[in-house]
C-alpha cells in the first residue's frame, strides 16, 4: 500500500539492458508446452536459512504442504523434513535456538498481520511468547552471546513497539526500551550497551539516533537539512563502530561506519546503484553487501578486517539472496532465484570451495525450457524521463501472431519489479500473454531523484509513465496494441483502478488485487502499528485532514462513472492495510452503472494470498477473465 519501513520490506552481474527498440524473440523454441495453474503452483516456495548449532541442518520456511510451515533441510543433502503442522495459518521460521533444537517462529491469524512469536520444543509443544488480542510482535535478532534474543511488541500501545530481551535460560522477558515517539530499531550492539534507532521523516528522509541502554540517553546522530536517508545495519563486534546506509551527498545509498567515541564517519562500500543491505557474520569475519544492480542483486563478500573481497566459486546465474553463515563461519547458505527457476537453497563450503544445491523447488512436470526470461527495456515517458521495465514475451508472439499484453504494476508505491521467478507471471506468458512490468517513477533502485518523482503526484505522474508504456508497445510488431490490459496488487491495484478510471480509453481490461479505491479512508485507517510511518506516509501521499481535495481527485471510487473497461477485483477479507470495503464499494459502483466487475474474496487471507489453494483459485480466475475480455476468446480448458 505504501513504501514499507525497512523492518517490513522483504536478489551477481547483470545482462545488458536494451533500449526502447524492438526486442528480439525469445531464444528458446516456440514449440513450448502449456501448463495448468496447478502445475505452476506445485512449484515450492522456500526462504529463510538458520543453521542448527551442529550445522547439520538448516531451518527454512516452505509452502510444500500448501501452507507455509517450518522445515529442516539436511546440509549434506536429502529430503526436507516438516517440523510444524499448520494447515490453516502460515508459519514463518525465524531460527533454531543457539544451543538446542527448539525453534522460534512467527505466525498471525488469517493474514491479519498481528503476528506473535512462538517457541516450539523438540517434543512438539508450542508456547506463545507474546500473547494478547490485537498484539503484534517483531523479532529484532539474537544477542551476540546467543544467551537471549531481542523483540518488540505493541502490547502497551498499539502505535509503538517496546523493546524486550528474552533470556533463553528463563524464557522471561526483560524490558529494554519503551518507545513513545515511533522509532524503528536498526541494530543492537554485541555488548548490549547501544541501540541504533531510526525515525522516518518522509519516505526520502530519516534520522538516526543512538540510545545508551545503560543510561537511557538518546543522541541524535544525523542532524541535517534536505532529504537524506539513514539506515543502521550492524555494530562492529567490539561495539565501537556503527555500520549504516546513507545517501548523503549521493544519488545512491552507500555503506559507511561511524566511530561511536569520536563521531568520525568513514565510507566502506559504494556502487553505481543502491546498496540494499549489509551485515556482519556472527563472529565478524565476513561482511556481506547486497547491491541493487538494475533490479538484480549483486552479492559482495569481504574479509571484515582488511575489506578484501572474498573470491567466490561460480554460482548459478540469477538473483542471489538470503545470505547466512553457519556458527563456525565455515559454511554460507544463500538462495539463487531466476525468471525460469524458482529460488533454491545452496550452501558454500569455504574449505573445499564447493557449492551444493539443497532444494529442487521446480515442479518436475514443468520443463524450464518452456518458460521465458525477462528482458530489461527502457522507454521515454511523456516528459523525457527514462522508465525501466522488464518484458516477458511469449514464444508464440510474432508479427503474424500478435500477443495481447498485460502491464504489470508493482506495489509500494516505492517497490520494484525485479528479476526472479513468478509462477503467476510464467503462467500468463505460457498461455500467450506478454507482460511488461513497469518500474514507473517512484520505484526504488534507480536513485533518490527518480524515487521522489511521484511524491504528491500519485495517480497522475506515475500513471502516465504506465500510459506511455503503451506507446513503447506500439513499436513492437508482435504486440497487439488493441489488447493491452493493466494488472497490479496493493498500490499496483490502485494504479490499475486509476488506469481504467482516469485513462479509460487506454486499457482494454483491468485486474485489481486489493487496491485502494478511496485514499481518504485508507489513509485514515492505516494499521495502528504503522504509527511510526504515518507522518512519512502523509507527507508523500497527503494528509486526509488537510488534503482531501487532492485525495478525492485521485481516488477512483469518486469517479467510477468514467470506467468503461471490464474489471476484476480480488481481495482478502482480513486485509489490515487495504480494507475490504475499498474493493466492495468500487465493485458496487461499477455494477450499479451496468459495468463489468467480477469480484473474488478470500475469507482466510489478508494483504496478499499466501495459501497455495487460494493462489490457484485466484490466478486461474484472472486468466479466465483475461481470456474472455482481453484475448476475446472463451476461457480455455486446462
Amino acid at each position: 500500500m505504501s513504501r514499507i519501513p525497512a523492518t517490513l520490506r522483504v536478489t551477481l552481474a547483470y545482462a545488458m539492458a536494451t533500449t526502447a527498440a524492438a526486442v528480439p524473440a525469445p531464444a528458446q523454441s516456440a514449440e513450448a508446452r502449456t501448463y495448468t495453474i496447478e502445475q505452476f503452483m506445485n512449484t515450492t516456495a522456500v526462504f529463510g536459512a538458520s543453521f542448527a548449532p551442529d550445522e547439520r541442518t538448516i531451518l527454512v520456511s516452505s509452502d510444500q504442504s500448501g501452507v507455509f510451515n517450518a522445515w529442516e533441510v539436511p546440509v549434506a543433502g536429502g529430503a526436507l523434513r516438516r517440523i510444524t503442522m499448520s494447515d490453516s495459518d502460515a508459519i514463518f521460521a525465524i531460527g533454531y535456538f543457539p544451543g538446542d533444537r527448539r525453534i522460534l517462529y512467527a505466525s498471525d491469524r488469517g493474514g491479519n498481520e498481528q503476528s506473535h512469536l512462538y517457541v516450539r520444543a523438540p517434543d512438539g509443544t508450542v508456547r506463545d511468547l507474546t500473547p494478547g488480542d490485537s498484539v503484534k510482535a517483531v523479532f529484532f535478532g539474537w544477542a551476540d552471546d546467543r544467551q537471549s534474543f531481542f523483540y518488540g511488541t505493541n502490547a502497551r500501545d498499539r502505535r509503538f513497539f517496546d523493546v524486550f530481551e528474552m533470556r533463553l535460560a528463563s524464557m522471561e522477558p526483560r524490558p529494554v526500551f519503551r518507545d513513545t515517539v515511533g522509532f524503528q530499531v536498526g541494530a543492537i550492539s554485541p555488548d548490549r550497551q547501544w541501540m541504533a534507532l531510526v525515525k522516518p521523516v518522509t519516505t526520502n528522509n530519516s534520522d538516526m539516533y543512538l540510545r545508551n541502554n545503560r543510561t537511557g540517553e538518546i543522541v541524535h546522530l544525523t542532524p541535517h537539512t534536505g532529504d537524506i536517508n539513514y539506515q543502521p545495519t550492524d555494530f562492529s563486534k567490539d561495539s565501537r563502530q556503527l555500520y549504516f546506509l546513507s545517501d548523503e551527498g549521493s544519488e545512491f545509498s552507500y555503506l559507511a561506519r561511524r566511530d561511536l567515541a569520536t563521531g568520525a564517519v568513514q565510507p566502506v562500500e559504494q556502487a553505481d546503484w543502491d546498496i540494499m543491505f549489509a551485515s556482519l557474520s556472527d563472529r565478524g569475519t565476513y561482511l556481506v553487501v547486497g547491491v541493487n544492480n538494475d533490479a538484480r542483486t549483486e552479492i559482495r563478500v569481504y574479509e571484515t578486517k582488511t575489506h578484501t573481497r572474498v573470491p567466490l566459486p561460480r554460482i548459478p546465474d540469477g538473483d542471489v539472496t538470503g545470505v547466512r553463515f553457519s556458527p563456525s563461519e565455515r559454511l554460507m547458505a544463500f538462495y539463487v532465484d531466476a525468471d525460469r527457476s524458482p529460488a533454491n537453497l545452496h550452501v558454500l563450503d569455504f574449505r573445499s570451495g564447493q557449492v551444493r544445491r539443497l532444494t529442487d523447488t521446480m515442479n518436475p512436470e514443468i520443463d524450464p525450457g518452456d518458460l521465458v526470461d525477462g528482458t530489461v527495456v527502457r522507454y521515454r515517458s511523456y516528459d523525457g524521463v527514462e522508465i525501466p521495465a522488464r518484458l516477458y514475451r511469449p514464444r508464440t508472439a510474432a508479427a503474424q501472431h500478435k500477443a495481447p499484453v498485460v502491464l504489470w504494476i508493482h506495489g509500494g508505491p516505492g517497490g520494484q519489479t525485479r528479476l526472479g521467478y513468478s509462477g503467476f507471471r510464467q503462467y500468463l506468458t505460457n498461455h500467450g500473454y506478454a507482460i511488461l512490468a513497469v518500474n514507473n517513477r517512484g520505484s526504488s533502485g534507480y536513485g533518490k531523484t527518480f524515487f521522489a518523482m511521484d511524491d504528491r503526484r500519485h495517480g497522475e505522474a506515475d500513471l502516465d509513465d504506465v500510459v506511455w508504456a503503451k506507446r513503447y508497445l506500439e513499436d513492437q510488431p508482435w504486440a497487439d496494441i488493441e489488447k493491452v490490459g493493466i494488472l497490479g496488487g496493493s498500490y499496483g491495484g490502485y494504479m490499475t483502478l486509476a488506469g481504467v478510471t482516469f485513462r479509460p480509453d487506454t486499457f482494454a481490461v483491468g485486474v485489481d488485487l486489493f487496491g485502494i479505491s478511496n485514499w481518504v479512508r485508507t489513509l485514515e485507517s492505516i494499521p495502528p502499528w504503522w504509527e511510526a510511518f504515518r507522518e512519512a506516509l502523509y507527507t508523500e501521499m497527503g494528509d486526509p485532514a488537510t488534503d482531501q481535495e487532492r485525495l478525492h481527485r485521485i481516488s477512483p471510487l469518486f469517479h467510477a462513472e468514467r470506467i468503461k473497461a471490464p474489471l476484476m477485483v480480488l481481495q482478502g477479507a482480513n486485509d489490515p492495510r487495504v480494507l475490504k470495503v475499498e474493493s466492495d464499494e468500487i465493485v458496487e459502483a461499477i455494477r450499479t452503472r451496468g459495468g463489468v466487475a467480477e469480484y473474488l474474496v478470500f475469507d482466510d487471507e489478508g494483504h496478499g494470498f499466501v495459501k497455495k489453494d487460494n493462489r490457484i483459485t485466484a490466478y486461474r480466475a484472472i486468466r479466465e477473465f483475461l481470456d474472455k475480455y482481453l484475448k476475446g476468446a472463451k476461457p480455455a480448458t486446462e
